[in-house]
């Protein structure tokens, strides 16, 4: 093997131990890389990363499309189990580091959550943003993340990339 091959294969090493690194770090996540997900779940709503929750919770939620929080969201049977098989494969284990994993881990054992704003981590992690500011109309709830984090979509929610509408920076 030639130097210059060998350089490759350290730097494709780094590259994929740095982008692991910065994933489990607490301030990304994987963005959605599933085009039928965004287009079909992203039509409604923000497609969330399968990393926030862990995979009985996906399973739970795509068998339950036909009362999807008081909407019928049902799908063609391969389309669900397509989006299900997606879901699972990249559902939040808890088993990684940073503030990602501690959504999964802070879930009390035994609960199957079908709300990320409802897990204890996610409701620590948001408990200083006063009432009157999440119920503004450019807000709205806590379920929709990109209102505040703008590059959500992205995967990325670095405290300091918060910007509320109508307040501005929350790290200010």
């Amino acid at each position: 093997m030639s130097v210059k091959n060998i350089l490759s294969c350290v730097t494709a090493v780094v590259l994929i131990a740095v982008s692991q690194t910065s994933l489990a770090s607490g301030d990304s996540v994987a963005a959605v890389s599933n085009k039928l997900y965004a287009d079909e779940c992203g039509s409604c709503h923000f497609a969330y990363q399968p990393a926030f929750l862990p995979e009985k919770s996906w399973r739970k939620l795509m068998d339950g499309l036909d009362d999807h929080f008081g909407e019928n969201a049902e799908l063609p049977d391969e389309d669900r189990k397509a989006l299900t098989d997606y879901l699972a494969q990249h559902s939040g284990s808890g088993s990684g580091r940073g503030d990602i994993a501690k959504f999964i881990r802070s879930i009390p054992a035994g609960e199957t959550p079908l709300r990320i704003s409802e897990l204890p981590y996610f409701v620590k992690e948001h408990r200083e943003i006063p009432l009157h500011i999440i119920q503004r109309e450019q807000v709205g709830s806590l379920s929709k993340c990109t209102a505040c984090h703008r590059n959500a979509a992205d995967g990325s929610y670095r405290e300091h990339e918060i910007n509320i509408p109508g307040y501005g920076r929350w790290d200010d």
